[in-house]
């Protein structure tokens, strides 16, 4: 069974994060990418405790194909230091990696 892996990353926006989905799922490096519109972020940045409007993506691809979409999505991202993070998944429904697998191959 082919193992799955999540990349976590938060964008400035829902369209932005739609945006990043679609190419890393035409390029085939992501099965898949959920967007979740809204979400308050507080950070410190630079500095300062600062609050932001933002929204974050899930993209599903393989362990196998995450390095590539992780590069590929810090290259597109449009932040100086973008939130990326993988997780990898202890178990998934066989078809459903499988499927993941099938999209990314």
């Amino acid at each position: 069974m082919p193992h799955v892996a999540f990349l976590y990353a938060t964008a400035p926006d829902a369209q932005t994060a739609a945006t990043l989905a679609r190419t890393l799922v035409e390029e085939r490096l992501i099965a898949c990418g959920n967007v979740l519109p809204t979400m308050r972020s507080v950070y410190r940045w630079e500095g300062a405790v600062t609050e932001a409007a933002e929204a974050a993506l899930i993209a599903k691809t393989t362990a196998d194909r995450a390095d590539a979409a992780t590069a590929r999505l810090a290259e597109l991202h449009p932040y100086e230091v973008p939130a990326i993070t993988r997780f990898d998944a202890a178990s998934a429904l066989p078809a459903f990696a499988a499927w993941v697998a099938d999209e990314v191959a």
